[in-house]
């Protein structure tokens, strides 16, 4: 847990410093400040008047502070430091809500979104009109009232005078999610699950927390000015209307996009840094293991041994949306197959390294399925694409998969096996015990002889067909690994900082580093995939023998190795995986692809 929170502190903190940040950086230096006529009261270190010129009676009733009644929004802001009048606290407030706003959302904002039909981007436009009526409520008095209005009843006489910064910090946690790294990453996947642990809040307080601390520390430099600078106490309510000013256009910019001109112009300098910590071989450990005890003692074993051993008792295979390849759609019970050895793989349908697998399966499931091999496909999707029942019985059609397949849609299988891999394998005994898991593609040779093991233990006078001769497939250990294209999952990117889920321009960097993607013309950049626009290019550096990527929409891509012309795509249908570069040794090349408007590209792989 411990390891865990310090992951998610460092993974904030990363995020808070980042180029995406910035332009919510005037908004937290202008919150901090105080305003009304704070600035206009007793000297710093005086008494104030009996009854403290807090301009709030304890009751929650408005009451002005004494010779007051101009009605410039004084009953906002505690007076100056003294022993009757606390700080302004606003800093704290805006933090506040930050992290509420940011820790609530990421965890719950899907299910809510989803369960009550909202449209997928509901909470930036939330955050952004929060920080409009913020700067509202700067340049008009009333307007800050009807926004303290929420937190008049609470007793303390200091909260309630900060309920607008605490709004902001509301407006803030939703504007600044975009900002992504892997545990961001992690704990937003987990939101969309709803998988709500002990582990999983502790990661996202504690990220939420290490984004907020140096926003404090800037809130906090904002009140020092605010409350040493003459010019700000002499000035207060000209300098609240510049800076509701300043907070409106802001927002403006924000919702239109124009602070895409700050990110372009800065490096990516947070990426050395985010890569060491958020991606390093510990935080990948914890970061996959958020699981909850269910099921722990398939933790026993280790991936791919060479052995039979004593996994626990094999979990249930649950939350399945339909079943394929069974008799009228009837689900395949675990309890009703004791007596038999069930192979359990774990795969979806546009993974290139589960299609490589697939042919091994198979040959296993026409060799062995009349000597009581039983093999069960759990598709779990990675792509919302692929939660699609047609889509996936087109696919299964397609790859040769005969054996009955289970649409796990809600990944609850996939977490009840504690499952973490595209594709996967889980050997079950006759008893129901797991005896063996495989994850990744390769050691078939070494798979196919536990099972027959297994075969004889159920039933030793069984006799078996020869070894299919499954060898393991050739695979390049030094091929460029799989690359989402993600907003929140991509790796390997060089170029300008990535919007999320709005089009922009991009342009390539010069140069692309070996095992690197860039970007040029206009992209959108989603959580599922991105979608090319205007003169759409993307250019990647790999080491490979083949190179295959998933598309969808209707279009084309024209392929272009090393600056030739290889193949024209056509795009059409379902998403599916398209062949681009095939060749008969793996070399290093540099590959470009110009894509037609609306073809949505979803993930490389290579062999």
């Amino acid at each position: 847990m411990i390891t865990l929170i310090l992951i998610g502190l460092l993974g904030g903190l990363i995020t808070a410093v980042s180029p995406c940040i910035l332009p919510v950086l005037p908004v937290v230096f202008l919150a901090g400040g105080p305003g009304g006529r704070a600035d206009e009261g007793p000297p710093s270190g005086t008494t104030a008047p009996e009854g403290g010129a807090t301009g709030r009676a304890s009751g929650g009733g408005a009451v002005p502070p004494p010779g007051d009644g101009d009605g410039d929004g004084d009953v906002l802001v505690a007076g100056p430091p003294s022993e009757a009048s606390p700080r302004n606290r606003r800093p704290y407030a805006v933090v506040a809500g930050l992290v509420l706003s940011f820790s609530f959302f990421t965890l719950l904002g899907v299910t809510i979104i989803s369960a009550l039909g909202l449209p997928d981007d509901i909470l930036r436009y939330v955050g952004l009109a929060l920080l409009v009526l913020i700067a509202l409520g700067l340049v008009f008095p009333p307007v800050e009232r009807l926004l303290e209005k929420p937190f008049a009843r609470i007793p303390q006489r200091q909260v309630n005078k900060e309920g607008s910064a605490f709004a902001l910090g509301l407006g803030l946690g939703l504007l600044y999610v975009p900002c992504a790294g892997p545990v961001l990453a992690a704990i937003t996947v987990a939101g969309a699950r709803g998988e709500l642990s002990l582990d999983i809040v502790a990661l996202t307080v504690s990220f939420a927390v290490g984004t907020a601390l140096p926003l404090l520390v800037f809130a906090l430099a904002g009140r020092r000015v605010a409350e040493r600078v003459g010019a700000f106490r002499k000035r207060a309510r000209g300098l609240r209307i510049v800076a509701g000013c300043l907070m409106m256009a802001l927002a403006l910019a924000l919702a239109f996009n124009v602070t895409d001109a700050i990110q372009r112009a800065l490096p990516d300098y947070t990426s050395a840094a985010q890569k060491k910590i958020e991606d390093s071989d510990v935080a990948r450990q914890k970061l996959s293991g958020l699981y909850d005890d269910s099921n722990k003692e398939l933790s026993r074993c280790e991936d791919g041994v060479d052995e039979l051993r004593s996994c626990g008792q094999a979990p249930q295979i649950a939350g399945i949306a339909k079943w394929l390849n069974t008799p009228g759609g009837r689900p395949v019970d675990l309890k009703q197959e004791r007596g038999k050895v069930v192979l359990v793989d774990f795969w979806t349908y546009s993974c290139i390294n589960c299609q490589r697998s697939l042919p091994h399966i198979e040959a296993w499931d026409r060799a062995y399925r009349s000597a009581g091999l039983e093999i069960i496909g759990v598709h779990s999707p990675e792509f919302a694409f692929e939660k699609n029942a047609s889509n996936v019985a087109g696919q299964a059609r397609k790859l040769g998969v005969t054996y009955p397949v289970a649409l796990d849609n809600q990944l609850t299988t996939w977490n009840n096996f504690r499952n973490r891999f595209w594709p996967a394998k889980y050997l079950i005994d006759a008893h129901g015990t797991v005896r063996y898991f495989k994850f990744g593609e390769g050691q078939y040779a070494q798979t196919e002889d536990l099972i027959r093991t297994l075969l004889k233990q159920a039933d030793p006078s069984v006799v078996l067909p020869p070894k299919t001769g499954q060898q393991d497939a050739e695979l390049t250990k030094d091929r460029t690994p799989e690359t989402y294209l993600s907003n929140l999952r991509i790796s390997g990117y060089v170029g300008d900082p990535l919007l999320d889920d709005k089009p922009r321009t991009y342009r390539f960097p010069k140069d692309i580093p070996a095992n690197h993607l860039s970007l040029d013309g206009t992209w959108t950049a989603g959580y599922q995939y991105f979608t090319a626009g205007d003169n759409a290019q993307l250019a990647f550096t790999y080491r490979a023998r083949n190179v295959n990527l998933v598309l969808g929409g209707k279009g084309t891509v024209t392929v272009l190795v090393d600056g030739k012309t290889v193949k024209n795509v056509p795009v059409a249908g379902t998403p599916t995986l398209y062949r681009l570069v095939d060749e008969s040794t793996a070399r290093t090349a540099y590959l470009e692809l110009r894509v037609t408007p609306g073809v949505q590209a979803y993930s490389f792989t290579f062999g």
